[in-house]
């Protein structure tokens, strides 16, 4: 597994990691990693190189210029995250969904605090966009990287907030 850090970004510091299958985790510095993810980093390989396209194109989407990701995407999870996860890609750029919708989308119209709790477990925040998530009632909730990063990613994204 190899690493890098994106120093300035206008959501502040980001960890990503990954390995030859994808990019495995896009987290926010603010994270306790090794104690949510239990990711022991520090025994990894420092290489900006290998994550050279993930940062290329999260630096063309902070500047306006990408709406879509198309690098491969690893992150651990159960069967029942990775359909939320693969649901939240499908949310388009400038567009947001409630628990509610994904529940829909992935065929258990009754599992929001479920799609909910894996939305919360999304090892690769802005790529696997779960700040594209809000109440039903059109408020904003929860975010793992606090409701002022999930605010200024929408409002890049061009969504009233």
């Amino acid at each position: 597994m190899f690493y890098t850090w994106m120093d300035q970004t206008p959501v502040g510091r980001l960890f990503l990691a990954g390995d030859p299958v994808g990019l495995r985790y896009l987290l926010f510095d603010n994270e306790s990693m090794t104690e949510r993810y239990s990711i022991p980093w520090h025994e990894w390989e420092q290489n900006a190189e290998k994550l050279k396209e993930p940062v290329e194109q999260l630096e063309a989407y902070f500047a306006g210029r990408l709406k879509c990701f198309d690098f491969p995407v690893a992150g651990e999870g159960t069967d029942f995250q990775k359909r939320v996860w693969n649901a939240l890609r499908d949310i388009p750029y400038g567009e947001t969904a409630s628990y509610g919708d994904i529940a829909q989308v992935i065929g258990q119209p009754t599992a929001s605090r479920a799609v909910g709790m894996a939305n919360g477990r999304n090892p690769v925040s802005i790529v696997v966009p779960c700040h594209r998530i809000i109440g039903t009632s059109g408020r904003l909730v929860g975010y793992g990287g606090g409701l002022e990063r999930k605010k200024s990613l929408l409002r890049l994204e061009g969504v009233a907030v």
